[in-house]
């Protein structure tokens, strides 16, 4: 029985399997084909240069019986958090696999060497594209997202915060582009003692180092902001990193560099910051098309009044800044727009 067969034909196994686990992350969990497509070629051209080795070779010398290595395991390798935590063991599984097979290969067909060679570049090059489309993993769809401002409150903003919650919000983004870093880093920690209490996620516009530092859930990066790829960069997966989007050529290279979640908009017209012209509700209903399994904010003038033209379009979830923090009674207005998000969720079962 050959040892040098049995490495090649067990990392060979352990290649594959790992393979096809990205590749059906990617087909199932993101619906990228065009990452799927080239984790299977990949596989393809794997199989194709392990051919150059006579037929069934290395299928007769396997000895799984006899594989003292079946018989130890670690800890971790029976534990995994989710989806991300499977994805990312394989890729390491698969390149560790695709060395040793190139290193074992010099030994009897240098050609097939260097042909697994080429291919774990692109093993990486994919392994890479994977992480950046699955982000961090722990993106949900949020149904309501108050954007709290200070300036815009009509009350203070911690009674406003508050009633928000009350009301129903599960989100709360801290947008305050004028307050200085230690300040802005103080209200950030305000926001979190209240969220955290009722499990609701705390996002800082713009300001990826803030929300590391503070220990936010995430940050939302707007069209002039730092790019989502960078910011992914920075944090890893420490945070959700959302983006502002106006179309599907926006929607798609936010997801390719990493974003959990996309703000769909300007919907309607708003007069909290200057807006690039509106996209509608018919751009929420296309997104919903052409990411069904991406969470989603529709962002924009959105009020009690206006968010039922956004359920017929299929929104899941609403960002809202003036309609909310500019009330005397901010959690009834909350309680109403969660309330035809509801319904949008329901209708959608």
């Amino acid at each position: 029985m050959s040892a040098t067969a049995r490495i090649l034909d067990a990392n060979a196994n352990r290649a594959r399997e790992a393979l096809r686990v990205m590749e059906d992350a990617a087909r199932f969990a993101l619906d990228d084909a065009k990452l799927c497509g080239r984790l299977k070629s990949v596989r393809h051209d794997l199989r194709e240069a392990l051919s150059d080795f006579e037929p069934g070779w290395l299928e007769v010398n396997r000895d799984t019986d006899g594989d003292v290595g079946t018989l130890i395991s670690q800890a971790h390798e029976t534990s995994r958090v989710g989806l991300v935590d499977v994805v990312t063991a394989a890729g390491k599984r698969l390149t560790e696999a695709l060395r040793v097979i190139e290193e074992t290969s010099k030994t009897l067909k240098p050609q097939v060497a260097r042909r697994v060679e080429a291919i774990r570049y692109r093993a990486y090059e994919a392994e890479s594209a994977l992480h950046f489309r699955m982000a961090s993993g722990r993106a949900r769809q949020w149904r309501v997202c108050v954007l709290l401002t200070e300036s815009l409150c009509a009350r203070p903003w911690r009674e406003v915060l508050k009633a928000a919650i009350g009301g129903g919000a599960d989100c709360i983004q801290v947008r305050e582009p004028e307050l200085p870093d230690l300040k802005l880093c103080q209200r950030v920690e305000g926001v979190l003692a209240e969220a955290r209490q009722a499990g609701v996620s705390v996002i800082v516009n713009d300001r990826v180092d803030v929300a590391l530092a503070v220990g936010a859930d995430g940050v939302h990066l707007g069209r002039e902001d730092l790019g989502v790829r960078d910011a992914r960069r920075l944090a890893g997966r420490g945070l959700i990193v959302g983006a502002s989007t106006r179309g599907p050529d926006e929607a798609h290279a936010a997801l390719e560099g990493g974003a959990d979640y996309c703000g769909v908009g300007a919907i309607f017209e708003t007069s909290t910051k200057e807006v690039p012209p509106l996209v509608g509700p018919a751009a929420v209903a296309a997104f919903v098309e052409q990411f069904p399994l991406t969470p989603h904010l529709a962002i924009g003038g959105i009020t009690p009044d206006n968010i039922a033209r956004l359920v017929e379009a299929g929104a899941q979830g609403v960002a809202v800044c003036g309609a909310v923090c500019g009330a005397q009674r901010p959690g009834e207005v909350v309680g109403l727009l969660r309330e035809a998000m509801e319904r949008s969720n329901e209708a959608t079962k």
